[in-house]
């Protein structure tokens, strides 16, 4: 293992929230393309088949055009979904800077609702502070609107 590879490390945001609604109802604002666009931004190209390639547009930055690149990796009808999470350039340092990711929401059912866990994994720091410093702010914001938006509030 070189120096660099020693001094690396990965990190994961994680995000616990309950909401009063059952897990089906969860699951269509976090599969359904228009309503993902409600609460987190819109997709291109999503279905909630594995192997699907979709995309989300954000600000670009520097060597970076702004596209998240993703694949569904996992689809557990009304329990599990999980998606790669790939953006930025290399070239790029901070906001910007290469990203390769996965996204896991599980969701539990519990009495009077769902637990929707959020994981974002594989930030590699210090490369990736930045994304995972905006990206951990950004979830504790996103993860209540889809309770919102599951709920029909909106």
């Amino acid at each position: 293992m070189n120096d660099t590879a020693l001094r690396q490390k990965t990190q994961d945001i994680v995000v616990d929230e309950i909401f009063s609604h059952a897990p089906e109802t969860i699951w269509k604002a976090l599969t359904t393309g228009e309503l993902i666009g409600r609460w987190l931004m819109e997709p291109a190209g999503f279905q909630p088949v594995e192997g699907t390639h979709f995309t989300y547009k954000t600000k670009p930055a520097g060597a970076w055009d702004g596209t998240i690149r993703c694949e569904v990796l996992q689809v557990v009808p009304n329990q599990r979904l999980a998606y790669a999470w790939r953006g930025g350039d290399e070239r790029n340092v901070g906001y910007g800077s290469k990203l390769d990711t996965v996204v896991t929401w599980t969701l539990s059912p519990v009495r009077g609702g769902t637990r929707v866990r959020l994981v974002h994994s594989g930030f590699v720091l210090p490369m990736n502070d930045t994304a995972f410093q905006n990206m951990s702010d950004g979830w504790k914001k996103v993860v209540p609107r889809l309770g919102e938006i599951a709920g029909g509030k909106d």
